[in-house]
């Protein structure tokens, strides 16, 4: 576990002195950098409802994939240097804002300032569910400091060959890291649940990005999972992902995932038996569907 002179909150283990300015693989210093905070209507149904997920952007990413939809904050390109009492005001911000929920976005880089804002935020009145929303490359250690204070977990779980891994994300220990991280989430929220308008309130969702040409590695992230949880978790098969300027020259992912590729993943899953889940129907791959990251919220 990291202390307060080496970074190694992540798998990444880059052991820099962030507090020194120190950068490592996430690109981020120790201050929280936030790039959006706002209600974000593109969760899972059972997230975002009507109302919107009360959604902040932090900045850096522990994993860069060569696909990355939201490039400019994981590399670090844009992203304001907060407080944690500015972070808890944004909280109660979201809160007053009728957000169904605070979802954090990609902050494993964050985890301690965040857990402070958390607790002083929850000390002047946040009671909304606190959703956890990551690649999936975490550290069991670190998911830990949360114990208590996260309420729903929302992993990608990327990859089952660890061969693809290291091609798209540089990171040969992928599977790893994410099956012991979703074992320690599913330990924490024990079960789901859902109010009477079935907004998520405890539990996990697990989402899958489909990638073209990757079909046999998402039949086996899928069926790992359920022969692993069953029905006991949220499964989430997406189909938008969407080949932007950065994988031109990456011939097998400068395309969209076709119709009947997406079909066979969901006939699998459905052949296994996943009941508890969402797919995507339609035109989903869509650069409209990212994010501004223009500082709502946070100036």
């Amino acid at each position: 576990m990291s202390d307060d002179s080496q970074c190694t909150l992540c798998p990444r283990m880059c052991q820099v002195k962030r507090e020194k300015q120190e950068l490592g693989f996430c690109r981020m210093p120790k201050k929280i950098t936030v790039s959006r905070a706002a209600l974000h209507m593109w969760e899972e149904p059972c997230i975002s409802g009507e109302e919107g997920s009360g959604a902040v952007f932090f900045s850096g990413c522990n994993l860069q994939c060569v696909y990355c939809q939201n490039k400019k904050i994981a590399s670090g390109e844009v992203g304001i240097e907060i407080s944690i009492e500015k972070l808890a005001e944004i909280f109660l911000n979201l809160q007053e804002k009728q957000a169904n929920n605070i979802n954090l976005v990609t902050p494993t880089h964050f985890i301690r300032p965040i857990k402070k804002a958390l607790l002083l935020a929850k000390e002047r009145g946040l009671i909304l569910p606190v959703v956890y929303n990551t690649s999936g490359y975490e550290l069991v250690e670190s998911l830990k400091e949360l114990d208590g204070l996260v309420d729903i977990y929302l992993p990608d779980f990327k990859y089952y060959d660890n061969a693809i891994a290291k091609k798209y994300s540089n990171v040969e220990d992928y599977f790893f890291y994410a099956s012991c991280a979703v074992k320690e989430m599913v330990r924490q929220t024990k079960e789901l649940v859902l109010d009477e308008r079935g907004m998520m309130k405890k539990g996990v969702i697990v989402r899958h990005l489909v990638l073209p040409g990757c079909i046999e590695d998402s039949k086996r992230v899928i069926k790992y999972l359920y022969e692993t949880y069953g029905n006991s978790i949220m499964f989430s098969i997406m189909n938008q992902y969407t080949p932007l300027e950065y994988v031109k020259d990456i011939p097998e992912l400068n395309r969209k995932l076709t119709e009947e590729e997406y079909e066979e993943l969901v006939n699998f899953a459905i052949d296994l038996g996943v009941e508890n889940g969402y797919i995507q129907e339609g035109e989903t791959a869509q650069e409209s569907f990212i994010p501004a990251f223009d500082y709502e919220g946070i100036i």
